[in-house]
């Protein structure tokens, strides 16, 4: 019997913020999908270097589009989408999704975040809380093609807005990063671990080739690479028009916004507190 998605997926990404359609994918895909990513890794150390996290939007590179307008059309994949969220919430388009690789060299991770919220400057808050929890936004998948361990949620923050402990935690915008300079890379691996666990409530999603991770991208999450863990996972969007439609008001608010001099807002400051903390 092939995958059948369940209520528990259903339960799961509601309430805790993400669900995994295990071993959806078929070996025959998972075969092509890893030839076509291999080159897609050398595209991506040509162009950006070793430490290169992604290539991305996937449409844009001489490769091989057949596997992934495979990804996009199977029928499982496309059934389980619909149950758990609607059947206009599409995933695949190759205009959009990327894929992430491990690291040549040296390990790293990223900073704690809510997407969009956290780590795109200019955005005003008042576009992300206008659709912080609406089902339509902010539905992100990783679809592994070998084990992944590499990204890290808050479970069940996607409903809320931070806890006491987590504005502790990160006072500030923007986020600091991990400081790795001059760090050899078995220095990088604890400190880049320690990161990941400094956050509460931080748990560890760990993925096997083949399963699929859709989960909602306003939880708080990292991800945390190592180089001898090889990685291809496909980092992809459930879009819906409406989202469509609000990323490219946001990111041309964002740009307007970073041209007149206004940086990343602070969640943790009184709308009154921003307006003061903000550059002349």
């Amino acid at each position: 019997m092939g995958f059948q998605v369940s209520d528990k997926h259903i339960e799961e990404y509601h309430m805790l913020g993400y669900t995994v359609f295990r071993k959806i994918l078929p070996p025959s895909l998972i075969r092509e999908l890893r030839k076509v990513c291999d080159e897609a890794k050398i595209i991506a150390r040509e162009q950006s270097g070793p430490q290169v996290q992604r290539l991305q939007p996937v449409a844009n590179y001489d490769l091989d589009q057949q596997p992934f307008i495979d990804y996009a059309n199977l029928p499982s994949l496309v059934d389980a989408i619909a149950t758990v969220l609607t059947p206009r919430h599409r995933h695949g388009n190759r205009n959009h999704f990327g894929i992430l690789f491990e690291p040549a060299d040296m390990p790293y991770c990223t900073p704690w975040h809510r997407d969009w919220r956290d780590n795109i400057a200019g955005l005003p808050l008042s576009m992300w809380d206008e659709v912080f929890g609406d089902i339509n936004h902010f539905n992100q998948i990783n679809c592994a093609l070998y084990e992944d361990s590499s990204t890290w949620f808050v479970l069940g923050s996607h409903l809320r807005r931070d806890l006491p402990a987590e504005i502790e935690r990160f006072p500030d915008r923007p986020i600091p990063g991990v400081d790795l300079d001059g760090k050899l890379a078995e220095e990088r691996e604890p400190i880049c671990l320690e990161y990941c666990r400094s956050m509460p409530g931080a748990v560890q999603l760990h993925l096997e080739a083949g399963d699929f991770a859709l989960y909602r991208n306003t939880l708080w999450h990292l991800g945390n690479y190592v180089p001898y863990r090889k990685r291809a996972t496909l980092h992809d969007s459930a879009w819906t028009p409406e989202f469509e439609a609000w990323s490219e008001r946001a990111r041309v608010e964002s740009s307007k916004q970073r041209k007149a001099g206004l940086g990343m807002e602070n969640p943790n400051l009184t709308v009154t507190d921003r307006a003061v903390s903000a550059p002349a």
